[in-house]
């Protein structure tokens, strides 16, 4: 725990640091601790040192660390690639999705609603040249948007990208950047730029991230899953 606590203590400081050299409240930077591989125990140790927002990249992960942490005041946010027919499940157990790339995957968290809840979802872009590669082409990021705002039990929050590797990490969010103004032209409150990760947070908060995903330089390395 002393350990743990010692590298979220640290890696808060960088985002205060890198916060203020770009005239930046670090307050109105959501840190989110990515778990993957980890037990629910980290989780739990987390929540005790004040950690409010964690994520998840695959639905079996996501779906159990709910079901066995359901007393914990955390939100989880979903930041993997989703599969349509697992959309009913990632649903029911987070509270924001941020790789929602498809009108099909959108369509679907929308159906998997329950009453008059409202998901929190931000739409996913490719920065990269290849269309294997999760998210939506820069060119049809507005019109997903769009087909978002058509379903009323989610809520477009913004965008959210990975920084390919061949690219440095600052010219490809002052792309995301722009993509962002671009959706805000369609949703106006649609501000949360999810981008930045333990490698490359420092250029994403300069570029405006709002919401950071850090792993392993929070949680420590992460376990053998053999």
């Amino acid at each position: 725990m002393t350990e743990l606590a010692a590298r979220l203590s640290a890696i808060d400081d960088r985002i205060a640091d890198a916060a203020r050299l770009v005239g930046r409240d670090p307050g109105e930077i959501t840190r989110i601790v990515v778990t993957k591989f980890h037990p629910a125990s980290l989780v739990r140790e987390l929540a005790a040192l004040g950690v409010r927002d964690v994520g998840e990249n695959r639905q079996q992960e996501l779906s159990g660390k709910t079901a066995e942490l359901g007393d914990l005041d955390v939100r989880w946010h979903f930041i993997g690639q989703a599969q349509t027919n697992k959309a009913s499940a990632i649903r029911r157990s987070a509270d924001a999705v941020h790789s929602v790339d498809r009108d099909r995957l959108a369509d679907a968290l929308h159906r998997a609603a329950d009453g008059d809840d409202v998901l929190d979802v931000t739409v996913q872009v490719n920065l990269t040249d290849d269309p294997g590669r999760g998210g939506v082409a820069p060119a049809d990021v507005r019109s997903l948007a769009e087909h978002v705002l058509t379903l009323p039990t989610l809520r477009l929050r913004g965008v959210m990208a990975v920084a390919p590797l061949d690219e440095e990490p600052a010219a490809a969010f002052a792309r995301l950047r722009d993509i962002s103004d671009q959706v805000r032209e369609v949703e106006p409150t649609a501000d949360w730029i999810s981008a930045g990760m333990t490698g490359d947070f420092v250029e994403a908060i300069a570029a405006g991230a709002t919401h950071l995903r850090i792993g392993s330089a929070i949680t420590g390395p992460r376990p053998d899953r053999g």
